[in-house]
C-alpha cells in the first residue's frame, strides 16, 4: 500500500485517467473527488461489498431456481 501525504487541494494521479483530489480536511472527515473515465466503477467499500453480496445471493437463487426447472421439465 501507498501512503501519501496531501493538503487541500492536491491531487493525486493513477494512470493517466484518474485523478484523486483532496477536496477539503477540516474537523470532519476528509473528502475527496475522484476524475475516472464513465467505464471505471467507483464504489465506497461497503457499498462495494454490499453489492458483491446481493451478486452472490441473486447468482446462489438463480442456480437454485434452475435446478427447480430441470428437475419439473424432466
Amino acid at each position: 500500500m501507498l501512503v501519501l501525504t496531501r493538503k487541500s487541494g492536491e491531487k493525486i494521479r493513477i494512470g493517466k485517467d484518474i485523478i484523486v483530489s483532496v477536496v477539503s480536511k477540516g474537523q470532519g472527515p476528509l473528502k475527496l473527488g475522484i476524475d475516472a473515465p464513465k467505464e471505471i466503477p467507483i464504489y465506497r467499500e461497503e457499498i462495494y461489498y454490499l453489492i458483491k453480496n446481493y451478486n452472490q445471493k441473486a447468482l446462489i437463487n438463480n442456480i437454485s431456481m434452475t435446478d427447480k426447472l430441470q428437475t419439473k421439465f424432466k
